[in-house]
């Protein structure tokens, strides 16, 4: 056996690990088809690392930093001075990490993309000392090598963000337009934009360029898929991750057995899949309708009293197709007031007795109930429930008020999200216009334009989703029947052990 140390490893471990963000500032030129051109920073010649290259604004990860993402616009302050006023973030990339013995670092970088929202806010870029210079390029001329004077991965870094490097203008273009799709899709529930995610995943397979060896072509599916799961909606991402893991672990076996005839017939196949895929969806909340059923006592003339809120096409379903005599308690759900909306769709039902409340009237919707029943935008590997803002104060108001009533999340299973506990996960804090459009309306003085004042003086928060913890849900109705904890997490270490198979090497 060899005594020789192993130079490689001792000068690994010897490299000082650091966490880094890298953010891509991107606007779009004045020319008719509108390029995106990305800013580069020289970085001067204080500075301890790289001095004189071409770099994104970047910084390290700080142990105050709350996430990667608040470190990117902690830097991005201090060294543009920009803010999110005259920035929104577009994209975040796919984390990476690499070693540069030269510096005696091993670099773990976050990449983001960030957009100036409009054409004046190119003024106010002021640099700082650890730059001495910056300017606008393509970003598809990018590239990593001494030449282009950047930084030590520079293109790996911008590629993870601007996947129209990789994926070509047709691919990125259809890719761009199904994440913007996606993330301005508030009405839909996490079960359709699921849906939307898969279409999104099939129209971007069609116009992709077949590259060999295959495993590039695979490579850019996957990016894409990933894309899709962090760069659409991210708070509905456990629906969304759950049905593209699966569509991807169709085309990996697809992979192995291509029929002849070329990238042709094997492209068609594979499109072929995701439209199946996307057909037997239907069949899942059938499956969901029945498990429901099963779970009530047979039907008999007293009705069961119901509260729910929000708009769930899941929910809507299984209510419709229940054989039972039904009195529904309906919170109106603001801002969207999707539970109007629920109520309406209803209306037609036969055997019904339907009420709207308003959300802060959950507890008097609570006298004499038989269940609470819940959708599930999200569930967590403890299996805490996040779903619409208003679900808590209605479980807990209901279980004080009627003691005996039983709170059943009705889901699919793929709304279960990988390990990690429910403060992890994405809040979404939506636009506040939400909010306040509904109080133009109002007659009353002070009220009906306050939103104006009140949007320059005070904060209005528009929080979409909340937790309901796993000690107040009595039973998970799936596709599969009944499931408890114990479900969940086999579930939840499931989907992470896909992840890791269909993401880990990117």
């Amino acid at each position: 056996m060899s005594t020789q140390p192993n130079t490689t490893a001792v000068a690994s471990a010897a490299l000082k690990k650091r966490a880094v963000v890298s953010s891509f500032i991107f606007k779009h030129d004045q020319t008719p088809d509108s390029r995106a051109q990305v800013a580069l920073f020289r970085r001067s010649d204080k500075v301890s690392t790289y001095r004189h290259h071409l770099a994104p604004i970047s910084g390290s990860i700080e142990p105050s930093d709350p996430s990667p993402l608040a470190a990117a616009w902690r830097e991005i302050a201090e060294e543009t001075t920009l803010d999110p006023s005259s920035l929104a973030l577009i994209r975040q990339g796919k984390s990476y990490t690499f070693s540069d013995v030269s510096v005696g670092r091993e670099w773990t970088i976050f990449p983001f993309a960030f957009r100036l929202k409009t054409a004046a806010d190119e003024g106010r870029i002021t640099i700082d000392w650890e730059h001495e210079g910056w300017g606008w390029f393509d970003p598809l001329a990018v590239v990593d090598g001494g030449e282009f004077g950047g930084v030590p991965r520079l293109a790996e870094s911008l590629r993870r963000v601007w996947f129209e490097k990789d994926l070509g203008e047709a691919a990125g273009k259809v890719l761009s337009d199904g994440l913007a799709k996606l993330a301005t899709d508030y009405k839909s529930g996490a079960r359709q934009l699921a849906g939307v995610a898969l279409e999104t995943l099939r129209d971007v397979i069609a116009v992709l360029e077949p590259c060999s060896p295959s495993e590039q072509w695979w490579a850019r599916v996957r990016f894409a898929a990933w894309h899709i799961w962090k760069n659409g909606r991210e708070s509905m991402g456990a629906a969304v991750m759950s049905a593209l893991l699966e569509a991807l672990s169709g085309i990996s076996e697809s992979l192995h057995s291509p029929p002849p005839g070329g990238p042709g017939p094997w492209l068609t196949t594979v499109t072929t899949l995701l439209d199946h895929r996307l057909a037997a969806r239907a069949s899942t909340t059938t499956l969901i309708s029945q498990s429901l059923a099963a779970y009530l006592p047979p039907p008999t003339p007293s009705p069961i009293s119901i509260l729910t809120l929000s708009e769930s096409s899941t929910i809507t379903h299984a209510l419709h197709a229940l054989p039972h005599p039904l009195t529904m308690h309906i919170l109106e759900s603001r801002p969207l007031f999707e539970g109007v909306s629920l109520a309406s769709s209803l209306a037609s039902r036969p055997q019904t007795a339907l009420t709207l409340h308003t959300d802060a009237s959950a507890a008097l919707a609570s006298k004499n109930l038989t269940l609470v029943l819940l959708g599930a935008d999200r569930i967590s590997a403890s299996g805490a429930v996040s779903n619409k803002t208003g679900s808590l104060p209605a479980v807990l108001s209901a279980r004080h008020v009627s003691p005996g009533v039983k709170v059943v999340v009705l889901c699919d299973s793929e709304k279960v999200a990988g390990p990690g506990r429910p403060e992890e996960h994405v809040v979404e804090d939506s636009d506040a216009g939400q909010v306040t459009a509904a109080w133009a309306a109002v007659g009353r003085q002070g009220v009906g334009g306050a939103a104006e004042v009140l949007g320059k003086k005070v904060a209005v928060r528009n929080i979409s989703f909340e937790w309901v913890p796993a000690e107040l849900v009595d039973v998970y109705i799936t596709e599969f029947g009944e499931w408890g904890l114990d479900d969940i997490a086999r579930q939840s270490q499931k989907l992470a052990d896909e992840e890791k198979r269909m993401f880990g090497d990117l």
